[in-house]
């Protein structure tokens, strides 16, 4: 595994850790529908939330929730669009981007942006 998507599965179990000690319900990891995925899916006091985690071991290309672009974000609604076509009976969602700095292997900053867009 490079070391990047080392970087990006050890951020997901950051954001995970994070989550379930807020409270959520985890309910996927990882959900793809066709070449889309969304990170995490998670239940916070019965609302649906579609979390896209962005983890970053240094700021030489900016902070971690600068690279949710507007395609990003797009790839997101249509996943939880089919999402919710096949599984859920939510009717309010949230999207939520968790943000995470890394310095070596201890957590510098977590910021969670709630309904981001």
């Amino acid at each position: 595994m490079g070391k990047n998507r080392e970087t990006g599965t050890r951020g997901e179990q950051i954001a995970e850790d994070y989550l379930l000690a807020k409270g959520y319900t985890l309910l996927h990891r990882n959900w793809r529908t066709g070449h889309k995925e969304v990170d995490l899916i998670a239940e916070d006091d019965g609302l649906l939330v579609f979390l896209e985690i962005k983890t970053r071991s240094g700021l030489g290309f900016g902070y971690p929730e600068e690279s949710v672009t507007e395609v990003k974000q797009n790839h997101l609604r249509t996943a939880a669009e089919a999402y919710l076509e096949q599984s859920s009976d939510h009717k309010t969602v949230r999207f939520d981007v968790i943000s995470i700095l890394l310095n070596g292997t201890t957590v510098a900053e977590l910021r969670h942006i709630k309904d981001a867009f």
